[in-house]
């Protein structure tokens, strides 16, 4: 069973699931849960994952340039959430404009949580196009329990303008980063590859997606990866399938209209049916 988080504009509901079946078409479950109460009380980009404590995690954008922050919130069966918090990853530096998009994965080889974001700290790299407000580059912490964060860092500096971080575990030793480059005009979705969820990362790729297109979320179908993106000019979302994430095919996908981006991942029958029962 496969479970995307999602939100809906103007992003102040709160959580929302779709559920699937096959990993291409797609429902909605019909009602919000975790209501964004702390930072600037958004939600957007949710993202989760699920650790060995049998607990989902779920990290937010919480605020758009305000929020030096994101936030955070925890489940055991998806209907019934932990109080939201607000995790302050970035407030020890004044000139960060920005927390977006943070992106959780659970790292099962070290037992531990590893959150990506992405930040504006206007003058420190080079740019493009882009205003210094929106030179973005990727940062990080890591966790094993939500209470404690390791000091936040650099995470990927590619030499441009970078947000929207996915990781993917293919095998031991074996990750792609599935990646927004956020420059003018480019605003497309790359990959590069690395040994360690914590990188380096080497070799991006060329764009696999038009221009206008971010927050991808990868799902495992068979022996096929679906990368699902916001190809927000258009109003749509899209898919496109790989197996070795170098060659890239559009593929038909049923998403419901006003779907924003999340992550897809795996669940139970029983935990799936307790989010639709929840939602009569």
């Amino acid at each position: 069973m496969y479970l995307f988080t999602s939100f809906n504009e103007p992003a102040t509901d709160g959580l929302r699931f779709l559920y699937s079946y096959d990993g291409y078409k797609w429902t909605d479950v019909g009602r919000t849960f975790v209501k964004p109460e702390v930072g600037s009380k958004v939600m957007r980009d949710p993202s989760m994952a699920k650790g060995a404590d049998g607990e989902y995690h779920l990290v937010w954008t919480s605020g758009w340039n305000k929020d030096k922050g994101f936030g955070y919130a925890h489940s055991k069966d998806l209907v019934h959430w932990s109080a939201p918090e607000f995790i302050p990853v970035m407030e020890n530096d004044s000139n960060v404009v920005n927390v977006w998009a943070p992106e959780i994965f659970y790292d099962d080889e070290s037992n531990q949580f590893i959150i990506v974001w992405a930040s504006t700290i206007p003058f420190k790299f080079p740019k493009g196009q882009e205003d210094e407000n929106n030179n973005h580059r990727l940062y990080y912490t890591v966790t094993k329990d939500f209470t404690t964060f390791s000091p936040s860092k650099l995470y990927l500096d590619p030499g441009f303008s970078v947000i929207d971080a996915v990781i993917v575990k293919r095998a031991a030793k074996d990750y792609v980063l599935v990646l927004k480059d956020n420059t003018r005009p480019n605003r497309n979705i790359k990959v590069a590859f690395g040994k360690d969820p914590l990188g380096p990362w080497e070799n991006v790729s060329a764009p696999f997606t038009g221009n206008f297109t971010e927050g991808p979320s990868v799902a495992k179908v068979g022996n096929e990866w679906l990368i699902y993106y916001d190809a927000y000019r258009n109003k749509r979302y899209d898919a496109v399938k790989t197996s070795d994430f170098i060659h890239f095919d559009s593929v038909a996908v049923s998403v419901p209209v006003g779907h924003k981006h999340g992550t897809i991942f795996m669940t139970t029958k029983k935990v799936l049916n307790g989010i639709i029962a929840s939602s009569k």
